[in-house]
């Protein structure tokens, strides 16, 4: 399988963005298992959100989720990288489900709850980007 680099310069963006959602949802994970106060810069809204029954699964952060897809994003854009055949689909997949869930927790935000959650939309800015890198790079040739 022949790999531009191209190819490999958007796998590379795509790994190092899915580290910068990582990053973000392993904070609200945290913050959420420990109890402790997310630091919203005094947004009532970013609070409303975060505490909301949508917040959770079955007692889980929805932000635990996001952390484990952003991983499988950055493992499979990473391996995808480094020539792996299968890896690129993968990523494709998950990015795939990622924006699902992010369109859904966006109207959640906007139409159910009528409050943003500043971290929440920085991660579905990401999600957008790993989406975007995903459908610009075109596919290896064999």
């Amino acid at each position: 399988m022949a790999r531009s680099r191209i190819q490999i310069i958007a796998c590379t963006i795509a790994a190092i963005i899915s580290l910068a959602g990582l990053a973000d949802a392993t904070y609200l994970t945290v913050q959420y298992l420990t109890g402790e106060t997310v630091v919203c810069s005094g947004s009532s809204d970013c609070f409303r959100v975060l505490g909301s029954p949508y917040a959770r699964v079955a007692g889980i952060p929805i932000a635990a989720f996001g952390a484990l897809a952003y991983f499988g994003a950055f493992s499979f854009a990473t391996f995808a990288a480094f020539g792996y055949k299968l890896a690129r689909k993968f990523f494709i997949l998950t990015v795939c489900a990622m924006c699902a869930m992010t369109l859904w927790l966006l109207y959640v935000q906007a139409f159910l709850l009528h409050a943003f959650c500043r971290y929440c939309l920085f991660s579905a800015a990401i999600v957008f980007l790993l989406a975007g890198i995903a459908i610009a790079t075109p596919p290896p040739t064999d």
